[in-house]
């Protein structure tokens, strides 16, 4: 079917249009010539008319001139060129001569073009819904991908259409979920094994705890006895000695305080005060991270399993919490898998994991220096060549580390309004051209932008939606407080029977 024909000067990545019909914005086309069969994807549309121009200021006229031109417009509109469908999609290098027919893309050619291998069924076409839209796997996760919208636009839904059908293929997910959402959810294709956010020391770093404990490495006083008593407290654990090990580092610490020797030496004065230091930081730690810490779990990576939805509870956990668990096990997953790569070691990560991190911008911040931003940072630069894929969630990507958001080659971007938001996306991502981004603030609930590696073409999605059970979604609050009246209602009716059963007046 033609749409149009191409007008005024053309490049080898746009041309313009002009149209009696009226097409959508999202839709496919195909141009003919030189021998070439070119897609190309309409990217924006203006409706006008010659006859009634901005000089008219008087509704009347509209009427009068209408009367006479009768229903006279146009449609103008620019068209995005995506490339050659005989040459594998490749940019060509003439441009279209200015008259060329433009066409609608018919079905058989968009199921072509939307062919992958490893297909991941996202949604929909927005302009022709029963087009399936489907993302290399391979691609999504070894190089990386970020889910973007404000508010309420449809993102744990993606998440878990994504993770719905990665456990198709008995994909193994670990999802950082900051909220609680996914941790009852109701796969079709698989199950959740839930993880406690809790770290054996046996298992963690002299660094990761020197960090915990707020000993700067510059404190060389207080890191040399903090070091000693770690080193006593973790030779108890991995004997069996399962006491509590904060305070097998308090008693040791506590022991050199009062018998004023360490090493069968007498500790200096100024010294002394030092290792108080130790014991009030270690104290401080109790009461921060005191539930973080468990000698009775294993290493927390053993605990994730093969072809599941492995979600680490962090809805109780405080940011400080979370951010320790997220470093800790990202630098973990690393060294594991480099290791199983390089060297098959038994006790190493035997399988590839997709690590999906939800509120990005709380654990991979703009401005602030944290540990977890430093691994999600080196997952996202080292993780493709061992298996660790990343995607990262967020409703503010302004927020977000640029460096790791760069990172993310593949991008799945919902409704988002912010202009600096909308910025900072279209600069860590070379596929988002100026006429996208104006369509961001106009996409509809579940509505999407995706782009990247894992697609052959930049798509308007209508992501499917997710059937099993979740949470997420927004209160119904004057349900809540209507419910909870009657409860209320409810409750003081009971008691006065009660009163009346008991012979009382109330």
């Amino acid at each position: 079917m033609i749409i149009g024909r191409v007008i005024g000067e053309t490049s080898l990545n746009n041309i313009e249009f002009i149209s009696k019909t009226t097409p959508k914005i999202g839709e496919y086309v195909t141009l003919n010539y030189d021998g070439k069969t070119i897609l190309g994807m309409i990217e924006t549309l203006i409706h006008g008319s010659v006859s009634l121009n901005n000089d008219i200021y008087d509704p009347s006229t509209v009427d009068m001139i209408q009367s006479i031109e009768g229903n006279d417009f146009y449609i103008k509109g620019k068209v995005k060129i995506l490339g050659d469908l005989k040459d594998n999609l490749r940019i060509p290098r003439t441009p279209a001569p200015p008259g060329t027919e433009i066409y609608l893309a018919d079905k058989n050619t968009l199921n072509k073009v939307f062919q992958v291998k490893n297909p991941l069924k996202i949604g929909g076409l927005i302009s022709q819904e029963d087009i399936d839209v489907n993302i290399d796997i391979n691609k999504m996760i070894t190089r990386h991908l970020a889910i973007l919208a404000m508010t309420g636009a449809g993102k744990s839904n993606t998440v878990c259409v994504l993770m719905d059908e990665l456990l198709k293929y008995n994909g193994t997910m670990v999802i950082f979920d900051m909220h609680s959402e996914y941790v009852d959810s109701d796969f079709n294709n698989g199950e959740v094994n839930v993880i406690d956010p809790e770290i054996n020391p046996i298992y963690i770093s002299f660094s990761e705890i020197r960090r915990l404990i707020n000993i700067s490495s510059s404190a060389y006083i207080q890191e040399r006895y903090f070091r000693e008593a770690y080193k006593i407290a973790i030779s108890e654990a991995r004997k069996g000695n399962y006491r509590d090990f904060l305070n097998i580092l308090k008693e040791t610490l506590n022991s050199w305080y009062e018998t004023e020797t360490f090493r069968n030496k007498d500790i200096k004065s100024n010294e002394k005060t030092k290792i108080m230091d130790v014991i009030n930081k270690v104290e401080d730690l109790e009461n921060k991270y005191g539930s973080l810490l468990n000698t009775n779990v294993g290493d927390i990576l053993s605990q994730i399993q093969l072809g599941k939805a492995n979600v680490i509870n962090l809805g109780q956990s405080d940011e400080a919490t979370a951010e320790v668990i997220v470093s800790h096990i990202l630098r973990s997953a690393l060294k594991s898998r480099k290791l199983f790569i390089r060297e098959k070691t038994e006790k190493s990560l035997k399988f590839p994991v997709f690590f999906i991190v939800e509120e990005a911008h709380i654990l991979a911040p703009k401005n602030r220096s944290i540990n977890s931003k430093l691994w999600i940072s080196r997952i996202a630069r080292e993780g493709r060549k061992f298996g660790l894929g990343l995607c990262l969630v967020s409703q503010s990507p302004k927020s977000i580390d640029p460096d790791s958001l760069s990172q993310a080659n593949n991008m799945i971007i919902l409704r988002l309004v912010e202009p600096q938001d909308q910025r900072h996306v279209q600069s860590a991502s070379e596929s988002l051209s100026e006429d996208l981004l104006l369509q961001l603030p106009s996409l509809n609930i579940g509505e999407a932008i995706v782009l990247g590696l894992m697609v052959n073409v930049p798509t308007l999605v209508k992501i499917d939606e997710f059937k099993g059970r979740r949470y997420g979604d927004d209160l119904d609050i004057v349900n809540e407080w209507t419910q909870y009246k009657i409860n209320q209602e409810k409750d003081v009716e009971e008691q006065r029977q009660s009163f009346k059963e008991l012979g009382g007046d109330y």
